[in-house]
This record gives structure tokens, sequence and C-alpha cells, in this order.
């Protein structure tokens, strides 16, 4: 590789982390700790490894001691494995002082864990971000070892949204709370994206995230033979939020739109989208192993990607919504369905159920939503904590002994359940 472009490369680098404006993330790094930063693309890694650069600058490190690398930069498509070590000679061109070193999308080069934990091994500070779960994988943490901590970022919070926006939750007046209501509807459709907040038209800002996660992270990555094929599977996975499919299921609605593919490539398709950060999926608790697995609830990791699909359909919007933010604070959680039993979502730890409305204000939803929770909890020996989400309604429910506590989706995102 040639050296003299390394230094052009990290020298253009140093400057786009001057000039960095970065919003204070609810995230929590150790600052002697190795990272790797996995996730959604575009969902603010790249600037938590900035911040990291600027405390250590603030702190007295010198710029030659930074050594940051994007290998997503057009300047190193034909860099392989051997080339790290250029990378080491430069650094000790460039300061004869502690190097530390940090490379973004690094995933795109075969055989990176080998040289990162080389330099690990050496005493190096170095942090890594990536857009592949296989870098989740226990393959790689095993070859990793203990040398660095494997950490997933989501897209914003709502509470980092707000932040990003220079807005205060924590307000009484008519003004500001109406500021809250109207960029809670707006992070609700177009989702939490960092850069988002720069656009004005966001659908559009997200549409293209969306477009390189589909074709870089998705489809060339794994190369994939269907593209339409991939396209439509992720359209109606979309629209099946709130529903647990099956393989068997999905191959049927793609044959019979008139699309020959087998259930094999249906769940090699599926395993990449989650490989890529654009989907998660939870169990049903009740189901056997083997069902457990098949018969998956589907979730987007950003509410804006899925909005692109289905275009507004608010429940399907609210409980993925929902879903995210459980995500986000590790709980464990499955859903519920079986005899008499349909629950959205069911935390073990915590002993509580959580339905998911976008209004119980109509008689029969609120039966529905009232009946599947009773049902349960007398089925239930212990104390069970009963939720019905809905986005905007609050109260509380009395049924016997029963209490169900209906939450509004701010009052939800804000006390980061």
């Amino acid at each position: 590789m040639n050296k003299e472009i390394l230094k052009k490369i990290i020298y253009d680098q140093h400057q786009v982390i001057r000039d960095a404006v970065i919003v204070d993330r609810d995230v929590e790094l150790e600052k002697n700790a190795n990272y790797v930063l996995v996730g959604l693309r575009r969902a603010g890694k790249t600037t938590l490894l900035y911040k990291r650069v600027q405390n250590l600058i603030n702190e007295g490190v010198e710029w030659e001691q930074i050594i940051y690398i994007n290998f997503d930069d057009e300047r190193l498509i034909d860099f392989k494995l051997n080339d790290f070590d250029d990378i080491l000679l430069v650094a000790d061109e460039m300061s004869t002082k502690m190097h530390y070193f940090y490379f973004d999308e690094i995933q795109n080069i075969d055989g990176w864990e080998k040289f990162a934990i080389r330099v690990a091994n050496q005493g190096y500070k170095v942090d890594i971000t990536g857009s592949n779960a296989k870098m989740l994988s226990n393959e790689v943490a095993a070859k990793l070892g203990g040398r660095y901590i494997i950490k997933e970022i989501l897209p914003y919070s709502f509470i980092e949204y707000l932040r990003a926006y220079k807005t205060n939750y924590n307000v009484y007046s008519t003004k500001e709370i109406a500021k809250v209501n109207n960029l809670l509807e707006q992070y609700f459709i177009y989702g939490g994206f960092p850069a988002s907040i720069d656009y004005k038209n966001k659908r559009e800002y997200v549409s293209s995230v969306y477009q390189n996660v589909l074709y870089n992270d998705i489809i060339t990555h794994n190369n994939v033979r269907s593209e339409n094929g991939m396209k439509l599977l992720i359209k109606k996975i979309s629209e099946s939020v709130m529903q647990d499919i099956s393989y068997s299921k999905l191959q049927n609605i793609i044959v019979g739109i008139g699309y020959k593919i087998s259930k094999d490539i249906i769940i090699d398709y599926c395993e990449y989208m989650k490989d890529s950060f654009l989907l998660f999926t939870i169990q049903n608790y009740y189901a056997s192993f083997v069902d457990k697995a098949s018969n998956p609830k589907y979730y987007f990791r950003d509410n804006g990607i899925l909005n692109l699909f289905i275009d507004g359909k608010k429940t399907s919007l609210l409980e993925n919504i929902v879903a995210i933010n459980l995500y986000r604070n590790n709980y464990e959680m499955y859903y519920l369905k079986g005899d008499k039993v349909d629950i959205d979502f069911y935390l073990p730890n915590d002993n509580t159920l959580i339905q998911v409305a976008y209004s119980i204000e109509d008689k029969n939803t609120y039966d529905r939503e009232v009946s599947n929770l009773i049902n349960y909890s007398e089925k239930n020996k212990e104390k069970t904590k009963l939720i019905i989400v809905t986005y905007d309604e609050t109260k509380e429910i009395k049924i016997d002994d029963k209490i169900i506590n209906v939450i509004n989706l701010k009052d939800f995102l804000l006390n980061n359940y």
C-alpha cells in the first residue's frame, strides 16, 4: 500500500474529526478498553469514535498519535490483509509516541481480526467499527478473546433525539410540550438516524441509508442472486411486523407472486438481513426449540426504514418502536402465543406482559387487549406487571385485584422502560 496515500487519508480524517459537532450519546465506553462497535449503517458508530478521539486530544494527546482509517474510503479499494503492516510503518513515521488506532468499517478487509489481535497484544489502544453481525459471532468473539469489548450501537433513542434538537423533555410550558410532541411524531415516522436531523426530506435520507444497507451489506456482501426476490422478501416481512411468520409461509408468499425460491434460500436471506443489522427477531416463549427458531416475529432496528414499506401504518410502527426500546435496554423478551394467549411482549426476568395498541378507545380493542393480559395473569401464580402501550393515552385499569397500566409512547420512551 502506498504510504503517502495512507498518510493523506489519516490527515484528511483528522480534519473531519476536528470539525465534527457531536451530540452526547447514552452509551458508556470504558476509557482504557478496546472496542468493536457494531450496528446498522449510519447508526452513529463513527461519531462515537470521533468523540473518543476528541477526548484524547483534550487530554493532551497529539494529532500525529491518532491513526484513524475508514475502510469505506475508495482510496483503499485494493487494501488487503498484508497492507495492515504499512499502517504500522506510517504510524511510526508520524510519531514516536504512543499510537491510538481507529478502524472504521473494518469488516471490508478479510482476516481483519488477525491484525486486530496483533496490535492489541502489542499494547496499542484500538477501537473498531463494523456493519455486519458476523462481527458479533461466537467465532469472532473467541478469536478476539478478552482483548476487545464487542458492543452494538443503535440509532438515537428518543432522549438522544431530543438532545440532538437541543430540546429539554423535562418541561411544563405548553410551547415546549408541543415541541416535544412534534418531535415524537417525527421520530415515530422517520426513526432515529443521527444525520437525519440535518435533512428536511427525512424520508429521502432514510431511503438512501436503506439502499446502502441493501446493496452493500446484503446483496453484494452475500452475492445474492435474486435482487428482486430479496427486495420482495423485505417488503413482505415489513408487512408481517406484529405477527409471527414462518419460513414456509414466507416462501409460499414469494412463490405465489411468481418467484421461484426455495425455503433454504429464504432462510439464508433472512439471516443476511439480520447480519446487516436491518432486522432482529423475538421468539415464542411457549414454543419448542425448533419452532422458536422457525416462527419468529421480525422487527426493524429503525422505524424510519420500516415506514418506507408500510407508509404510516401506525400500529405496526408503534409495536416496532416498543420492540426497539426493549431491545436497546437489553431486556430478555419473547412473545406469547398459545391456547387462549396472545401477548405482544413477555419479559420473564421482570415478569412483565406488554400489549401494544395505537388506541384502546374502541371497545373491541379495549376488550381484546385487556382480556389477553387478565387471562394470562390469572393463570400465573406470580404477581405480573401488566402494561398496555398506546400512542397518547394514559390511565390505570383496575379489574378485581389486577391493575393494568396504560402508558403513552412518550412516557414509555422517556422513562427508557
